[in-house]
């Protein structure tokens, strides 16, 4: 006989009370929080084509895809493992006609191949907001000013947003530093690795700089600007800084030019957010480029949040009072209290307990009383 732990696959697991419902309204108050902005909210399937998924993906991800045939296509199909590629399909073919800027929002369950050890869990929900048609300093400001709203609006205190700029190496190494490809990525470990003698070892030294450059927002971007001696980043920092000075107070904000984790297809500006109390990163944003049908990839910015450990730490959680209804209790006393908000729990026989059934108030003599 089948042990009872053995149920569900490794990395899956069932949504129990109160979690099941602590999630549902996290999400109904991000997802709120983002339609008070004017994003639209599209719903997009939990399976697609896999040519078309990998289509819109980029790097070692790809091989992050569940996947199995489609006995009525006989063509591959795959488990999305990100939302945001299926926003760029749909922004740039059903709502290809669509008036720029456009302001989408999502939320649904992704599915990986492989856990990672600070999130075991395979199926995940995902909540995000992209703005397509452009990826301009305004735009940023809306969508990074907008994910701190939501987090805030969900129970989220202490939030703190870190930035980089996902193409600094490539930037560097194609002018006053150069690398080849393999030298580009042996620098991107080092310097996720913040190892200075590893830097050294392999001559790279010119980039021992950036490895200061990190930390506290206003410090590290006046390290970042010394840097830059020959203005190749002026534009960039220019734009972080003032995104920074618009959500200044709203967060704490710091800098980290090289961080790469995450920001796999990200353009000029990148940002993780973190919040006291929890361990690893909430979500992730920036700008990127959505492949066109016409041919020119089309701006975008944006951003995910993953909710879980949010979830399991109880936010969202808002339990109602709860009303037992003895069984001689009248149909319109019911009514009236759920009307008026409460929750009710009504009798099935004369051995039912309030207790233990989890209510609060007992129905008695015309009115809710406490236990």
């Amino acid at each position: 006989m089948q042990k009872l732990s053995n149920l569900l696959p490794e990395g899956f697991h069932d949504s129990l009370p109160p979690y099941a419902e602590a999630g549902s309204r996290l999400e109904r108050d991000v997802l709120d929080t983002l339609a008070s902005h004017g994003y639209a909210r599209v719903s997009p399937p939990l399976v697609e084509y896999e040519d078309v998924v990998t289509g819109r993906m980029n790097g070692s991800a790809k091989s992050d895809l569940m996947r199995f045939v489609d006995p009525i296509s006989q063509r591959t199909l795959a488990l999305r493992p990100d939302v945001t590629m299926q926003i760029g399909r749909i922004a740039s073919t059903s709502l290809s006609e669509a008036t720029r800027p456009l302001r989408l929002s999502y939320s649904g369950q992704v599915l990986k191949l492989r856990s990672g050890q600070l999130h075991p869990e395979r199926s995940r929900l995902q909540i995000g907001a992209e703005l397509i048609g452009t990826d301009s300093v305004a735009a940023a400001s809306e969508i990074v000013a907008v994910a701190i709203e939501a987090l805030g609006r969900a129970g989220v205190t202490g939030i703190t947003v870190d930035f980089t700029l996902p193409d600094l190496i490539n930037i560097l190494a194609a002018g006053p530093l150069p690398l080849n490809e393999a030298q580009i990525a042996e620098v991107r470990n080092e310097l996720d690795m913040k190892d200075a003698g590893g830097l050294a070892a392999m001559g790279a030294t010119g980039y021992l700089p950036l490895i200061e450059a990190t930390g506290p927002f206003d410090e590290a971007m006046k390290r970042l600007r010394e840097f830059d001696s020959e203005n190749l980043l002026t534009s960039r920092l220019d734009g972080i800084a003032k995104i920074a000075e618009s959500i200044n107070g709203q967060a704490n904000l710091t800098l980290d030019p090289t961080e790469r984790h995450g920001f796999e297809y990200q353009s000029w500006l990148g940002f993780t957010l973190y919040a006291d109390g929890f361990i690893g990163a909430l979500g992730r944003g920036g700008s990127y480029e959505i492949a066109s049908s016409h041919d020119v990839p089309e701006t975008a910015v944006g951003f995910s949040l993953y909710p879980s450990p949010l979830i399991q730490a109880g936010l969202g959680a808002k339990p109602k009072p709860t009303v037992f209804l003895p069984m001689d209790s009248a149909t319109e006393a019911g009514e009236k209290l759920r009307a008026d908000g409460w929750r009710t729990v009504a009798a099935l026989s004369k051995k039912d307990d309030a207790k233990a059934l989890g209510c609060s108030h007992i129905w008695a003599d015309g009115e809710a009383k406490p236990l």
